[in-house]
């Protein structure tokens, strides 16, 4: 393939989380097949009365290997002007943008509309959500303006492809799982990432991962643990929940939760946000991860338990089980407490070692090259 020119707008450093992490490890695929690859990230996401944790910013280096512009305002039409006119002028062969929520519309929509003008760049969209998890007025208009300059879409589930089927009926479109986010360190022993989140070897820990919001169903699994204290003699269980994200909501409702539900005992608390040289840490100490969610598109969670080899029990809700088929790499529950305690109690029956062999046959099909295949078929088959 001939090398292209392509810019990835979305979040990267100097923002932090999921969203730039996954732009980031794209941004470098693309580099290692030899194109040339730039990333337009925000000077200004959101609007702080609208970002829900402490701070947007990484505290890590900014990666050396990438050529990021800080250029976007998400609430200044003359800078989405400014930004998409020179966007123009560059040419692009491929502009890559992530959309991920309504509130991104009107500055991505304009954007794109500006960069159309030099009829030649190729805009395709990798949807994380197209109606969102939480709803606002405004949403439906802002992501019919985002897709009308958008040529075609990657979707990483299914349930996001059939979302998008509601605003564009013939936009070209395909799924593609979420990759694996293989860009956090290598696996290390249970043991020593233990040492290092001064856990004991002999608990059975339970990892919720992730930033807090009530979709996720923190509270769900608040439960589940209650019911398997009742289920257990106190002196003899050894269940650990360890709740590693940053609240994107007020935390009293589940402190309180989890005094009510009298597992102050069974609950470990790191809710800060976790940098990524520290992911590791969590993902390698745990014995399994829980998903618990109310309602799902897909997940980061899910590819980043692919990667360090951690089976996975999550709800059968959106995008989840067919990513973690059941009984293969974990198991698949219903969204309330007495079915996940259940699925708890049965993974500890099963073992870990149980399902490592299908984790690591069933990871290979997250590979970063099927996203950028589909990227660029996407693309070839657009007409200018």
């Amino acid at each position: 393939m001939n090398s292209k020119k392509i810019i990835i707008i979305g979040p990267a450093h100097p923002l932090r989380g999921g969203l730039a992490s996954y732009n980031e490890r794209l941004a470098r695929e693309f580099q290692q097949q030899g194109h040339e690859v730039f990333i337009y990230t925000f000077s200004l996401q959101y609007p702080g009365f609208l970002f829900p944790g402490t701070t947007q910013f990484s505290s890590e280096s900014a990666p050396a290997d990438l050529t990021i512009k800080v250029k976007i305002n998400s609430i200044n039409p003359l800078n989405w002007l400014s930004v998409g006119n020179e966007l123009k002028k560059l040419r692009p062969d491929i502009i890559v943008v992530r959309y991920w929520l309504p509130f991104m519309g009107p500055c991505l929509g304009t954007i794109l509309r500006r960069v159309k003008k030099n009829h030649h760049t190729k805009v395709v969209c990798i949807a994380d959500n197209i109606i969102p998890h939480e709803k606002r007025a405004g949403d439906k208009p802002f992501t019919k303006y985002f897709l009308k300059p958008v040529d075609a879409c990657v979707t990483m589930s299914e349930k996001v492809l059939s979302d998008l089927r509601l605003f564009d009926k013939s936009k070209p479109a395909q799924f593609v799982p979420h990759p694996l986010y293989d860009n956090f360190g290598a696996i290390i022993s249970k043991e020593e990432a233990r040492k290092q989140l001064n856990i004991k070897n002999e608990e059975l820990i339970i990892l919720f991962f992730g930033f807090i919001r009530k979709y996720k169903g923190l509270d769900i699994l608040l439960d589940a643990m209650k019911l398997l204290k009742q289920n257990h003699k106190p002196q003899t269980t050894n269940h650990k929940l360890l709740i590693a994200g940053e609240f994107y909501e007020d935390n009293k409702p589940y402190l309180q939760q989890i005094k009510d539900n009298g597992i102050e005992d069974m609950v470990i608390l790191k809710t800060n946000f976790i940098p990524d040289s520290e992911v590791k840490y969590y993902l390698c100490g745990a014995d399994c991860v829980v998903q618990p969610y109310r309602n799902a598109t897909q997940s980061g969670v899910t590819p980043l338990a692919y990667h360090f080899e951690k089976p996975m029990i999550v709800t059968n809700v959106g995008g989840l089980p067919s990513l973690v088929p059941d009984g293969k790499v974990g198991l698949v529950a219903e969204p309330n407490a007495v079915s996940i305690a259940e699925k708890i109690n049965q993974y500890f029956q099963l073992g870990e070692n149980y399902f490592l062999p299908h984790l690591r046959s069933e990871k290979e099909k997250y590979k970063w090259s099927r996203i950028t295949e589909a990227i660029f078929k996407l693309a070839d088959d657009i007409q200018k």
